[in-house]
């Protein structure tokens, strides 16, 4: 029998959060090297000349720089994700004209995600700001950009923000942040099904019971999926960020080409 409609929707944004919370404690320090390397592709050698830069500079706490709003970030926009997934299948039935409860096609599945990025977008975009921010700050006073011996914590920055642009300022990135999230979640939920569903047919046995390691491994295989189409977009949305420290920054277009002629 199908749980309440009000308790499967706190079960999904219940297991969305549990996996923001996963996903930031053991990716933050790989993710803190991955923005660096964007907003500063001259700086480093490599992701190794960078990981162990900064940790010679600044030690292990330099690596989770940033781990708060990135807590923040992973359990909104998960949290909102899954439990947007779950309403948006609803509204691909609807519009689909499919009777309530129908089970839908992987590809059904992967376009009700990419819907329910839009609005994981609104609640990734300011927290992931002020972790951009937080993570290059070091590169931005190496670079002259800033000025040198600026408290940089997760208060400072959001005071920063507040006082240069106001609330809206906490939005700078948000193009990039849907343009990113729409195609990269309709690859990864439709690579997350395509994958359950090959391994129930090899099992036989339906999608719930994969069991838990055929499980994970449609969901990294997902993510895999995602990071290959989305990382140049990324890039772009953590250079708008990072450098809208330093005053107003080129949209998503210019920052986009300028990267092509550049680099």
């Amino acid at each position: 029998m199908a749980p309440h409609p009000l308790i499967q929707a706190l079960i999904d944004f219940s297991a969305g959060a549990a996996g923001g919370i996963a996903c930031v404690l053991s990716g933050q320090p790989f993710d803190t090297a991955k923005v660096k390397m964007q907003t500063f592709p001259t700086m480093y050698r490599g992701f190794i000349h960078c990981f162990v830069s900064t940790f010679k500079q600044v030690g292990l706490r330099g690596l989770y720089k940033g781990t708060t709003p990135a807590l923040l970030a992973n359990i909104s926009e998960n949290a909102v994700l899954f439990l947007s997934y779950g309403l948006c299948q609803d509204t691909v039935r609807l519009l689909l004209r499919m009777d309530k409860g129908k089970e839908l096609s992987d590809i059904q599945k992967a376009s009700a995600g990419s819907l329910a990025s839009i609005f994981s977008s609104m609640a990734l975009c300011p927290t992931e700001l002020v972790k951009c921010r937080l993570q290059a700050m070091h590169e931005m006073e190496a670079a002259g950009k800033v000025a040198k011996g600026q408290r940089s914590t997760v208060w400072s920055v959001v005071k920063t923000v507040l006082r240069t642009n106001g609330p809206l300022g906490f939005y700078q990135g948000l193009t990039s942040t849907i343009v990113r999230e729409i195609p990269g979640y309709f690859c990864f939920f439709g690579a997350y099904e395509l994958c359950r569903t090959t391994f129930a047919h090899h099992m036989d046995t339906d999608k719930d019971g994969i069991g838990i390691l055929p499980l994970m491994f449609s969901g990294g295989f997902g993510g895999a999926c995602l990071w290959l189409v989305v990382y140049p977009i990324d890039c772009v949305k953590s250079r708008i960020q990072v450098y809208s420290l330093a005053g107003r920054q080129e949209g998503f277009m210019k920052t986009f080409l300028g990267i092509i002629r550049t680099e």
